[in-house]
């Protein structure tokens, strides 16, 4: 038995774990991780930073499969699984070496091995108890399945997608949300027949509806089939793959099914319960400084209800070292988080929806615009079309941003800075744009919006 006392205990070191400890540090505090895989977690190895890879692979396949439109002849001979494989996997292998080295220039002890929370004051990982003045949970989240869905065979997760050694034909995604479309996304450039299968009537149905129809849109054009409004009702297997059923009678054939319906809450049978932490349907519940019922233990990331981003866990880990350091931190909503959706093309949003908005401000106190990439010349260059749109109060600040189309991530950041220090369109149209840049559609849009316009209509 070993016993080892710090200021923080952190159990997990995924983006929110290993966040809060590099920022404690920062603050004079001593830090323990406790990480029963590899640091960095989900993100890192199994989601964001993998999938981001593969959706640029299939990126330059796209190119050079529409490279005579720009006049270059070139052919696309096909995909080299394991070259896409190694690429992706030499980026994620870069990323954890540069973390680890991180970690220990910043002398953070890694106890590998799964830990449990004891008390309010200790975890416990194998024969060693860890004791920390405040304990941080980080637990992060799992890939869910439906009722009686199980996960076998050529019935997959996004986590045995990324390990395929295989091109399939034939795909049925479920779930039309971010996992799901990305995937899609990238199966299609590669070549397969994809089927998305959405419960609801539109895909990412979280962003603006008018952006979900252009992506529907953009999605049909691509030769992707949607089945929208559409509830599975089960699946079948054998030697030619497997056989989706849907509660409307149709059968859709595929070698595989993704599903991708969300992800939930790690925190099963690791003591938090025990210890009397307030839980609902697997999340815990903090409040408004991220610090439980139990006092001096805090939860962050994935496993607290809201957005399930690696950047807002990144957020809370800085957060939670800052509140515990003494310095009153500021926490961003998560409705000003900005989120990007990386299939092609791509959606980027920040703020209320204009529906959201009218429910919080009025329905007569809102206006919006909505620009076409079409009039920027940026974007017909690098060939994508879609829309930047903007929601504002009637003679108040911009209170959402919405945009579609191929590199529309990119402009995020500055639409983060409008929303989140409540600028006015007035303010930013007297900004400069670079020309030709698709950072100047959203120079478009708040000129309209200020009643300024120099090419909107």
């Amino acid at each position: 038995m070993s016993d080892q006392s710090f200021d923080i205990v952190v159990l997990g070191g995924g983006s929110a774990g290993y966040a809060v400890a590099l920022r404690a540090v920062q603050l004079g505090k001593t830090v323990a991780i406790v990480e029963k895989d590899k640091l960095g977690g989900t993100c890192l190895h199994r989601g964001c930073v993998p999938t981001k890879a593969m959706l640029h692979s299939a990126e330059v396949a796209d190119v050079v499969r529409d490279s005579a439109k720009s006049g270059v002849t070139a052919e696309l001979q096909g995909i080299d699984i394991a070259g896409v494989s190694g690429f992706r996997d030499g980026i994620v292998a870069s990323k954890f070496k540069g973390l680890q080295g991180l970690i220990a220039a910043k002398k953070i002890p890694v106890i590998a091995g799964e830990g449990k929370l004891t008390s309010p004051t200790t975890v416990q990982v194998g024969d060693q108890t860890l004791t920390g003045k405040s304990i941080v949970l980080a637990t992060g989240s799992f890939s869910k399945t439906l009722p009686g869905l199980e996960i076998t065979g050529n019935v997959i997760t996004s986590e045995q997608a990324l390990q395929l050694d295989w091109v399939p034909q034939r795909v049925a995604v479920l779930g039309g949300g971010v996992i799901g479309v990305e995937f899609a996304s990238v199966w299609r450039s590669f070549g397969a027949e994809v089927t998305v299968i959405e419960g609801l009537p539109h895909l990412v149905p979280n962003e603006e509806e008018s952006v979900s129809k252009q992506l529907e849109r953009a999605f049909k054009k691509r030769g992707i089939q949607l089945k929208l409004g559409a509830r599975f009702s089960g699946v079948t297997q054998d030697d030619s793959g497997v056989h989706v059923a849907l509660e409307t009678g149709e059968t859709i054939d595929a070698d595989l099914l993704l599903v991708a319906v969300g992800r939930g809450p790690v925190t099963a049978n690791l003591g938090y319960e025990e210890v009397g932490i307030e839980m609902d349907r697997g999340f815990v519940l903090v409040n408004d400084r991220l610090e439980t019922n139990v006092k001096g233990v805090y939860a962050i990331g994935d496993i607290t209800p809201g957005l399930q981003l690696a950047h807002r866990s990144y957020q809370h880990g800085i957060f939670v070292a800052e509140e515990i350091g003494g310095l009153s931190p500021r926490m961003v909503e998560d409705v000003n988080i900005p989120k990007i959706t990386y299939c092609d093309p791509e959606v980027a949003s920040i703020g209320y929806t204009e529906a959201k908005a009218k429910e919080q401000f009025g329905e007569d106190k809102v206006e919006s615009y909505e620009y076409s990439l079409a009039g920027n010349a940026k974007s017909s260059i690098v060939g994508t079309t879609g829309s930047v749109k903007a929601v504002r109060v009637k003679d108040g600040p911009v209170v959402g941003v919405h945009m579609i189309g191929a590199r529309m991530g990119e402009l995020i950041g500055e639409a983060q800075l409008i929303v989140n220090w409540e600028a006015y369109p007035e303010d930013v149209s007297q900004l400069i744009h670079a020309h030709p840049t698709q950072g100047e559609t959203l120079g478009e849009t708040m000129l309209k919006l200020a009643g300024t316009p120099l090419h909107a209509v």
